[in-house]
């Protein structure tokens, strides 16, 4: 069964709405320079609504050790993820499972990078896009990721309900990770989309079983 995280979360209604149609998984953002970005205040407001067995997961980009640990003092975070350019011995640090986002082109050797980060729970694959380290909206070519990945794969990048059920057809990810493709504008989710999406990933999952 497809995982799914739903990133970039700033209202409290969105991340009701995420959780209620079934997202394993909940993103809040503590990059800057993202329309995403939720204060350390906003995110443990966020994580106080987030009911049992949702995760709730800290995005960063390039963050100093005493950014990571003063936001995990005030935010009840399950896991971190990392799209930046952090070591493993940064990432592994933390006493937190974390996620090592990697920006995908051709050239990228996703598998020196899993080699490189055996610490992490996963991967999360995201599009190449010059000067942007994630969230671009954009997809990228699924065929440039190995089939013998170590680690499992959280596939970001551009998916949205009209072609998510196509890329868990295809990748076979662990986890499908969605921001703006359920965005009503940047930063604001559209509950509708949302449960579009995640019920598209549901029926990919049962033609894949079946």
């Amino acid at each position: 069964m497809t995982r799914i995280k739903v990133c970039g979360i700033t209202r409290v209604e969105d991340a009701l709405a995420a959780a209620h149609s079934g997202a394993d998984a909940l993103g809040l953002v503590f990059y800057e320079k993202s329309p995403r970005h939720v204060t350390v205040r906003q995110a443990a407001q966020l994580a106080a609504v987030v009911p049992p067995f949702v995760m709730v997961v800290g995005l960063f980009v390039n963050p100093s050790e005493d950014e990571v640990r003063s936001v995990l003092r005030q935010v009840p975070l399950d896991m971190l993820q990392f799209h930046g350019e952090e070591a493993p011995e940064f990432c592994a640090q933390f006493g937190r499972r974390y996620l090592k986002a990697a920006r995908v082109k051709p050239g990228v050797d996703l598998l020196q990078c899993a080699a490189r980060y055996t610490s992490a729970q996963g991967l999360l694959l995201d599009a190449y896009i010059e000067g942007t380290p994630g969230g671009t909206g954009a997809p990228f070519d699924w065929a440039l990721i190995p089939h013998d990945l170590p680690l499992p794969v959280v596939l970001s990048g551009g998916l949205h309900a009209g072609n998510v059920a196509q890329a868990v057809r295809e990748v076979r990810p662990y986890a499908v990770d969605v921001s703006s493709g359920v965005e009503a504008s940047k930063g604001i989710k559209d509950a509708a989309k949302i449960a579009a999406f995640i019920n598209e990933v549901k029926r990919a999952d049962v033609q894949l079983s079946g």
